[in-house]
């Protein structure tokens, strides 16, 4: 059976900007979340809001980050909006 592929993944430039301030260890370590993000089947987030477009914003704590994030389904892509260190 073949494998459903990723979802592709986008940082936005706070989201980059925090990644690029880690150490080595830690950048590797958060690749690694946002990558479980866009696996499939996918994560089911800890909480939603909503931005002023009405698109669904998701929030998840992994480890000791929190990931804000939407998806875009029609493009397949996780846009990460943030990423807080918990």
């Amino acid at each position: 059976m073949a494998e459903i592929p990723s979802y592709g993944c986008f940082l936005s430039a706070e989201a980059a900007t925090f990644l690029l301030s880690l150490p080595r260890q830690r950048q590797k370590k958060v690749i690694d979340l946002v990558e479980r993000i866009a696996a499939p089947p996918g994560l089911v987030s800890d909480y939603q809001t909503t931005e002023s477009k009405d698109r669904p914003i998701e929030n998840l704590l992994m480890e000791e980050f929190l990931f804000t994030y939407w998806i875009d389904q029609p493009s397949k892509e996780v846009q990460v909006t943030d990423i807080l260190e918990v």
